[in-house]
């Protein structure tokens, strides 16, 4: 049997012979957990590749663009070409790590660069010819065939770093629709701080933070991490390799504690 085949017949979503096809499956597979990453460019990943991008891991896969499970290897993203290393995969690993039994299943649908004025329905990102919210949407729903979608991932805000109390209450009604269209009430949230590398936004960014963190006291199931200690790659926007990889483990622990 090839390898791309075994590795499908094992997920579930193929039968033991055949060739590979999008991500559909009779039922799904409640073993099969899908998380969806959203956002912008630092959710997409803009680290440099290395070695460890190219390791796949057996129980770790992502949603490829033609919609077909693959293994997951950096970048998992496809918004632009500058597509690198971004916090999915190490998030991935360590929920693979801490769960034996389980298959990680990644769906990357973030777009670098998009304000969340386009993550919306029908709102259309001009740079990348997408429509950030309506394709995630498709590419959501289509992995669901397959598992259950047991988290969300949201790290976006450069765009909108000077847009305060509006923000938050954009993000909350962002969340109530997303939970709505996948039919998944209580899906956890997990939203990251923003990082000031550049001197002149210290205070937006302090003053965003505290609205994303806020937002644990109003919405349920929602849960924003630390950006603390975070290294940029040298341009004060996108995260470097390492500072990536870390944010990704700590979307995986503060999952661990929501699931708690």
């Amino acid at each position: 049997m090839q390898a791309p085949v075994l590795l499908m017949a094992v997920l579930g979503v193929l039968p033991v012979m055949g060739a590979l096809s999008p991500a559909r499956a009779q039922a799904p597979d409640p073993e099969f957990s899908l998380y969806l990453l959203i956002g912008q460019s630092n959710m997409a990943g803009r680290g440099a590749l290395d070695e460890e991008s190219k390791k796949p891991h057996p129980r770790v896969v992502m949603l490829a663009k033609d919609l077909t499970w693959q293994p997951a290897t950096d970048p998992l993203h496809f918004d632009k070409a500058g597509a690198g290393v971004g916090p999915g995969l190490a998030c991935g690993l360590q929920l693979a790590a801490a769960n034996p039994q389980t298959r990680i299943g990644l769906i990357p649908c973030a777009v670098g660069g998009t304000s969340i004025k386009r993550w919306v329905p029908g709102a259309q990102d001009q740079a990348t010819k997408s429509q950030p919210y309506d394709d995630m949407l498709m590419r959501a729903r289509e992995a669901r065939k397959s598992g259950v979608l047991k988290g969300i991932l949201w790290h976006q805000g450069e765009s909108d770093r000077g847009a305060g109390d509006a923000y938050g209450q954009q993000l909350a009604d962002l969340i109530a629709l997303l939970r709505k269209e996948l039919n998944a009430p209580e899906v956890p949230f997990i939203a990251c701080e923003l990082s000031a590398f550049n001197p002149k936004d210290e205070a937006a960014t302090r003053k965003f933070n505290e609205v994303l963190q806020g937002l644990s006291n109003k919405v349920k199931r929602y849960a924003c991490v630390t950006a603390e200690g975070l290294n940029h790659k040298g341009d004060r926007l996108h995260y470097d390799t390492a500072s990536a990889r870390t944010l990704g483990q700590r979307y995986a622990a503060k999952l661990a504690e929501m699931s708690k």
